[in-house]
């Protein structure tokens, strides 16, 4: 081939329609806006990380496995598995491990989707919802979010049709932070139709203190629910990506089935092990965050009252068209927010030292914005 050949306009090879599907955005790295503003550092409270560090004993057992990471992991994640059913009372054969539980939300649809089918959820959700479904080729149905930016149960499932194959009910919400309560709940089960998968997505429950949010897992009985849950944020394994899903052992099986090969590493797995063992510190750190966020919580309200009541490790202001704004005035005084044009932004927890860095720069920011 010639070199002005090589340089002609190629041919299409991916699909059109994934031109409009927004790209997944993850936080901006601090060190990058340090540099930028001039600064010794920058703070990050946009990804929903736990800032103590990683728990007691992982960095121990990662190091030891990646002296046989020439050999590749168990693809069965065996030992994970049953750790995981030991400590949460279910079957092993009801689980199945994945890169986080968004992948197990891929993984899901993957599963339960030809094109045509419609996958439900609440908007604004997980903004990996969308992509997800786009690219699984099934058709996304949003709800929007109810006055009190939580999921409209009673409209969901008045948009259930023939169609519907999975419902995603992510409790507490992310970004919002908003939880259902167990009557609610209930009456969604009850009208959801016995062939629909209501996948009760539950990245945050670790920090739920709300006695009426219900345990997802207490509705295994109901054949069609499955659960997710991650090590991402409250074990602190973020940067080692492991998530795990609870389901009847056909569901779990059928996900197994779908998942890449390999793709749960063995020191993912190894270290997944050894935080499973840190419970008691674990809840003692979410007991930290807990209290920060009911401080910043109150904090905010006295100059954005309209913040919800958070049930996760973050807060949720809704700002509506002023929230890139404002992310960019937060960014302006070194801390790293997450803001979703023309709805809210999102502020994860961190220290109490961090937290009051953001409260001084978000009265700042309202203040010039008003």
């Amino acid at each position: 081939m010639t070199d002005s050949g090589r340089h002609q306009p190629a041919l299409r090879l991916t699909r059109v329609d994934l031109d409009a599907l927004p790209s997944y955005v993850p936080g901006r790295s601090p060190a990058d806006l340090a540099r930028e503003l001039g600064l010794p550092e920058a703070i990050k409270l946009a990804s929903n990380e736990v800032p103590y560090g990683p728990l007691p004993g992982v960095v121990e057992a990662v190091t030891e496995a990646v002296t046989t990471s020439h050999r590749y992991p168990d693809m069965g994640v065996v030992a994970l598995r049953d750790a995981l059913a030991q400590r949460y009372g279910v079957d092993a054969d009801r689980i199945a491990t994945g890169c986080g539980s968004v992948a197990l939300a891929e993984h899901l649809v993957r599963a339960t989707c030809l094109p045509g089918d419609e996958v439900l959820y609440s908007w604004r959700s997980f903004e990996a919802y969308p992509i997800i479904v786009a690219t699984s080729g099934a058709t996304s149905v949003r709800v929007p979010n109810d006055a009190g930016h939580g999921h409209d149960l009673a409209a969901m499932a008045a948009a259930v049709t023939d169609r519907t194959r999975v419902i995603f009910v992510c409790n507490p919400n992310n970004p919002t932070g908003t939880a259902l309560r167990r009557a609610e709940l209930d009456r969604f089960l009850d009208a959801v139709p016995d062939d629909v998968l209501v996948v009760i997505d539950e990245a945050y429950r670790e920090f739920v203190t709300d006695p009426e949010v219900p345990d997802g897992l207490d509705y295994l009985d109901r054949p069609n629910v499955a659960v997710l849950r991650t090590l991402s944020k409250a074990w602190g394994l973020a940067g080692l990506r492991m998530g795990w899903l609870v389901a009847q052992p056909v569901v779990a099986a059928a996900i197994r089935k779908v998942a890449t090969p390999f793709s749960s590493s063995t020191a993912a797995q190894a270290g997944a092990l050894a935080a499973l063992t840190q419970a008691a510190e674990m809840e003692r750190r979410c007991a930290l965050v807990v209290a920060e966020r009911d401080r910043v919580t109150e904090a905010l309200r006295k100059f954005v009252p309209e913040v919800p009541t958070s049930q996760a490790n973050f807060v949720w202001l809704p700002l509506g068209e002023r929230a890139v704004a404002f992310g960019r005035a937060c960014e302006a005084r070194g801390v790293i927010v997450r803001p979703f044009a023309g709805d809210g932004v999102r502020v994860t927890i961190g220290t109490p030292t961090e937290n009051d860095a953001f409260l001084a720069a978000a009265e700042a920011a309202e203040a010039a914005l008003a």
